[in-house]
């Protein structure tokens, strides 16, 4: 046995071995015990600026305005993101780029040689999240980043992430019901667990839309004296729409503003911009590093923002959405609907979901809000993949339009391709994991 629990295989790959790391480790090491592993390290986070950044939905959209307007404004900035679509080395990104090969290899090869270590001193094999977070502070350390953005994992109180102690900012985005058999099973619970990233007096921004989750992010942030800043709808205007996107109105205080192009045809991102544009302001960058983002970085870093899968237009009236939950799929009927009676088009739908999410309410929200008049549901190439069968039964319940079923994805996306007419948008949502699967289907068949 090599590091106490994974049998050695000749010639592994790191991504081999990453995947023989259990995702859910039935003993972990915990917080305290995590900042021993950095601190083994050196403390790398210690030398680090950095956006920290909780929530339900939103999370990698208001990651990725971030990177793009700091690296706009001149900084080189780290961010590590999950889940990935395809590679695992999406989840780490150095100036906007997945990192190169050889630097994964050798921080993977950095934190195998220091779990061996810390096993031996009685410690868990570090979880496959927790693998991955060493990993990110190992390569960001190296590269020497200007600023890091952290993006949690599960929830945010117990969270690997949340080992680090003085972050620029604390970010909550909007706040839903997910993951309930771990974070709770009411917005109050699921919204305390997030409100765990908040650290005494260093200021944190949340999305302030809805109200049960802001009332219990502002409490606890009111009870460690952290300064808060509630972001809502109120604080924005879409003034109007455009190709692959709309123009906004970010309003500052005293009624001044900022017009800015967000490239995305969903409101929910001209909410995430918004959200990161005040995590911008309270991170009180001129003060602590001497940055100062100018109107134009802050106008280009926002237009030029790109984050796979949320509302992607991957062929021409074909669109891509990784929403995975009920308020996920809330957002998502909304920009679809607008789309379908913009273009005065009727929709065709592609869905997958893995088992343990709530894809009955998912479909039924669907179903009520699209003009569909096909729907293609197929299995996830995944242990967690809910049955063909169980989605079939779902949407013919839920919906009046035909229902067909497929054993893959491919097959799935191939045939709603070849059927798809100038009438119809087609929309494929319900997982991430379905996002990367259809990826990987239009690469290999060299579409488009």
């Amino acid at each position: 046995m090599e590091d106490g629990i994974l049998t050695m295989k000749i010639e592994e790959t790191a991504e081999e071995y990453l995947s023989r790391i259990p995702m859910w480790t039935r003993k972990k090491n915990s917080l305290e015990d995590i900042r021993k592993f950095l601190w083994e390290m050196g403390e790398p986070d210690e030398g680090m600026q950095i956006f920290h950044v909780a929530g339900t939905n939103g999370k990698g959209s208001v990651c990725a305005f971030l990177q793009s307007v700091l690296r706009t404004a001149g900084c080189r900035v780290g961010t590590f993101t999950s889940p990935h679509l395809m590679e695992i080395r999406e989840r780490f990104c150095i100036n906007g780029e997945m990192v190169a090969e050889e630097v994964f290899e050798e921080s993977y090869r950095a934190v195998r040689m220091l779990s061996r270590s810390m096993m031996e001193k009685g410690y868990c094999h570090p979880s496959y999240f927790e693998f991955l977070f060493y990993m990110a502070m190992d390569m960001f350390r190296k590269t020497e980043m200007d600023i890091v953005i952290l993006e949690t994992g599960l929830g945010g109180r117990l969270d690997t992430t949340n080992v680090i102690r003085s972050p620029l900012v604390s970010v909550i985005t909007s706040i839903s019901l997910d993951h309930m058999e771990y974070l709770g099973n009411t917005i109050e619970k699921i919204a305390w667990e997030k409100a765990g990233i908040i650290k005494r007096g260093v200021p944190v921004v949340f999305d302030g839309n809805e109200r049960t989750s802001s009332q219990v992010i502002r409490s606890r942030a009111k009870e460690i004296g952290s300064p808060f800043y509630e972001v809502d709808r109120q604080g924005y205007e879409i003034t109007g729409w455009r190709d692959k996107g709309c123009q906004a109105r970010f309003y500052k205080a005293g009624g001044d503003f900022i017009e800015v192009n967000v490239p995305s045809v969903a409101e929910y991102q001209v909410m995430n911009a918004f959200l990161s544009y005040k995590a911008l302001e309270a991170a009180r960058l001129k003060e602590v590093m001497g940055l100062e983002i100018s109107p134009g970085q802050l106008k280009e870093g926002i237009a030029h923002m790109y984050w796979p899968g949320r509302m992607e237009e991957v062929l021409p009236g074909v669109y891509l959405d990784g929403a995975h939950n009920p308020g996920g799929i809330r957002a998502f009927t909304q920009a679809a609907a607008g789309l379908c009676e913009a273009g005065k088009k009727r929709a065709t739908l592609l869905f997958s979901s893995v088992s343990d999410k709530d894809h009955n309410k998912m479909i039924k929200e669907i179903a009520g809000a699209l003009p569909l008049d096909l729907v293609a549901v197929a299995h996830i190439h995944s242990e967690r993949g809910l049955e063909t069968e169980i989605l079939l039964k779902e949407f013919q319940n839920a919906c009046g339009c035909g229902v067909k079923g497929f054993p893959s994805v491919e097959e799935a996306v191939l045939y709603m391709l070849h059927i798809k007419d100038e009438g119809h948008l087609l929309f494929c949502v319900g997982s991430l994991y379905l996002m990367g699967e259809i990826k990987a289907v239009l690469r290999r068949n060299s579409i488009p």
